[in-house]
């Protein structure tokens, strides 16, 4: 009996854990473990901060260990006289080399360090799109889940409205067109209700991918939000961060200057090279060939060792051309760059824009639709308006719901948007967006 009650007492905890919507932030962190595209963007930034590492190696020193054994055996005959003999010999070296003077290890370091920057930024992009993926597949959900709820709320209508047209037909008030008209209507959302329900299931099997799992019931938006415009006002304020801040923009400026650099590590192949180099030899024989003495001898070497380049067969000068027209493509990509981030300020700035006016016009025609539906019903109650009309009104009212659901959707994205292409989305802005959903 006891055990019946905890079973019956987790089953319905389990069902209510699963009933409990999730929001916006708690997606956004189940994304954050678990989406895929994010993973690999956290390993390229680990693979990324190893290379500062690789590029100090040229100017540190260098030490090696070396050393051998041998085992001789000799066996020779001389007027008659048969002689055998074997004998060692081991040796060791330890050799250290410390560059003093190399330029093409020094701005190959110099790359590295800009390398990492580099993972760094891709990295700080990859976190800014997460946001925004997050966002727009979440409420592409809800913009699924609303137009659902809104063929159905029309089904239902249509429903009444057919059931209307038959009595009325069946006490002679009213033509067998306005069953048919209703009839027509009521197939054409059945067809529209399953359209939405693929389109629903299809939004969230692209969250799913995100978050790694169903995503359950979702947190949706507080009934009579109003959105707030974006802050400054100017768009030329936005543009301007985009052209300094966008992470696109910056991984492009440091590409530049790795390239730079890749010019001056080239040019390098020409200048001379200085290292200091030191060693110490142990050898230890027991005999020779020509001696059967033994001898232990060590010896010690240091120095400066230095090379000058004279001729490489014109490959230095080759590849010192090729960084500079790979540096004057990098600095087109710059460009392209600060671009294309000015260009998805402006976009963005003007979807919110938009999207803000977009919403205050539906809200203003959902209002009009439904005075106008609540007009039809009367007048057909009272046999100045047909069918049709009321028909009509009723399909008019729900697509202004829906299109006033989407385009507050859209806005708030937008928003995101334009954060990110300025370079400065942070999680907190996903949160101020949570903040405007309820349970």
């Amino acid at each position: 009996m006891r055990k019946t009650a905890l079973a019956t007492l987790l089953a319905g905890t389990f069902m209510s854990l699963n009933a409990h919507a999730i929001d916006l932030l708690q997606v956004y962190r189940e994304a954050l473990a678990n989406d895929a595209v994010y993973a690999s963007a956290r390993s390229t930034l680990a693979a990324g901060q190893e290379r500062v590492i690789q590029g100090r190696a040229g100017l540190l020193p260098q030490v090696g260990v070396g050393g051998s054994y041998t085992r001789s055996d000799l066996d020779a005959s001389a007027a008659g006289i048969a002689a055998s003999r074997s004998f060692n010999a081991n040796s060791y070296s330890v050799s250290l080399s410390q560059p003093l003077f190399r330029v093409a290890n020094w701005e190959q370091y110099q790359q590295s360090k800009l390398s990492v920057a580099v993972s760094e930024a891709q990295f700080g992009q990859a976190q800014q799109d997460l946001i925004v993926r997050v966002s727009q597949a979440y409420f592409d959900v809800l913009a699924s889940q609303d137009a659902l709820a809104s063929v159905q709320a029309q089904k239902s209508a249509i429903t009444e409205q057919l059931a209307s047209a038959k009595r009325n037909f069946e006490v002679g008030t009213a033509t067998i067109t306005d069953s048919h008209e209703a009839q027509a209507r009521y197939d054409l959302v059945i067809a529209q209700e399953f359209a939405a329900q693929n389109d629903l299931e299809i939004k969230r099997t692209a969250l799913q991918q995100i978050i790694g799992k169903p995503a359950g019931n979702l947190a949706t938006l507080r009934p009579g939000i109003k959105l707030a415009g974006p802050e400054p006002t100017v768009v030329d304020n936005w543009v301007q961060s985009a052209e300094q801040q966008n992470f696109g923009v910056i991984s492009q400026q440091l590409a530049l200057e790795i390239a730079q650099r890749e010019i001056k590590r080239n040019r390098a192949g020409h200048y001379p090279t200085v290292d200091l180099v030191a060693s110490r030899n142990h050898t230890n024989q027991t005999g020779s060939i020509t001696s059967a003495t033994g001898s232990v001898a060590d010896t010690n070497v240091i120095g400066v060792q230095w090379n000058i380049p004279l001729f490489a067969g014109f490959a230095i000068d080759s590849r010192v051309r090729e960084a500079i027209a790979l540096e004057n493509r990098t600095r087109s990509d710059v460009e392209n760059a600060r671009r294309i981030a000015a260009q998805g300020a402006r976009q963005a700035f003007l979807g919110v824009n938009s999207g803000l006016a977009q919403v205050r016009a539906l809200e203003a025609a959902e209002v009009s639709s439904q005075s106008a539906l609540d007009s039809n019903r009367l007048g057909y109650q009272v046999g100045v308006r047909i069918n049709i009309d009321v028909l009509n009104a009723q399909q008019q009212l729900f697509s202004t719901r829906r299109d006033l659901s989407r385009a507050r959707y859209d806005t708030i994205v937008n928003g995101l948007r334009l954060k990110s292409a300025a370079g400065v989305l942070k999680e907190e802005d996903l949160a101020q967006v949570n903040a405007l959903l309820v349970q």
